[in-house]
């Protein structure tokens, strides 16, 4: 201890720094920080990989999304939607640990079709998308903008991705013709793309979010002349991790009211 500093002094400065985001000490030893690690053996990375995301034949996805549109088209309702999904055994993920299909959650009336991306560990244990501390911002924006109960929820895929990493476009697409059935069934006045998986699958383009984000677009089915606006934002998980750009999710949350009292 440093002479002089007793110990109600040094509890007070060790709480000062912990409040500071400090949470390790210097070693007895000294370390060579500026040392790479070895790197991992080749077979090892490959065996973790394939682990986590095994390819798929291109002819194996287009008979999935063949599938996918038939059950889509014959459903009628939303909730017959959910049960098409349940049923649904052409996505991969279904069998890479996920416990259920995660549909949607919300208003099924709702003049707003809000697409993330896919569910996470709390997602797919409740049955229902954004249900963690994401969510829960997410639906104090809702709120703070005056759309609670005016929000329909669904995401780009309906299986928890192992280890919560981003859905793959082959995943994307063998979801997609349930998502363009959401909106077909739905016919909202507005489409909340959260997240840059869900903002370049739905509108299918490689640009960056914050350069999507902000903009209006069209997001048009190839059948049945069945449009609508769509706005793409900052995810909420992306938000608690860089809060300062909170300023422009709500700035996309009031763009989105006002397009509603626009229209109404």
């Amino acid at each position: 201890m440093t002479p002089g500093l007793d110990s109600r002094a040094a509890e007070s400065l060790l709480a000062f720094w912990a409040e500071a985001g400090v949470d390790a000490c210097f070693d007895d030893a000294p370390v060579d920080r500026t040392r790479l690690p070895p790197p991992a053996p080749r077979q090892a990375t490959l065996k973790a990989v394939a682990s986590v995301q095994a390819p798929v034949a291109s002819g194996d996805i287009a008979a999935a999304v063949a599938e996918a549109r038939r059950l889509a088209a014959a459903a009628d309702s939303l909730e017959a939607l959910g049960e098409a999904i349940a049923a649904f055994e052409g996505c991969g993920l279904r069998t890479q640990g996920a416990r259920q299909a995660v549909f949607a959650r919300g208003n099924p009336t709702a003049p707003i079709l809000a697409i993330g991306e896919g569910p996470g560990a709390e997602e797919d244990a409740r049955g229902q998308p954004f249900m963690g501390e994401a969510g829960r911002l997410l639906d104090r924006m809702f709120a703070a903008a005056g759309l609670t109960d005016r929000v329909f929820i669904t995401n780009t895929v309906f299986w928890r991705p192992p280890g919560n990493r981003t859905p793959t476009p082959e995943e994307q697409a063998v979801c997609a013709p349930f998502v363009e059935r959401t909106l077909a069934l739905l016919r909202p006045k507005a489409v909340l793309l959260i997240g840059a998986a869900a903002a370049k699958s739905v509108l299918q383009t490689d640009d960056g979010i914050l350069k999507l984000r902000g903009q209006w677009r069209e997001w048009r089915l190839a059948e049945g002349d069945i449009s609508a606006p769509a706005l793409a934002t900052l995810h909420p998980a992306f938000l608690l991790r860089q809060p300062l750009r909170k300023r422009q999710a709500w700035s996309d949350m009031l763009a989105l009211s006002a397009r509603l009292e626009g229209e109404s």
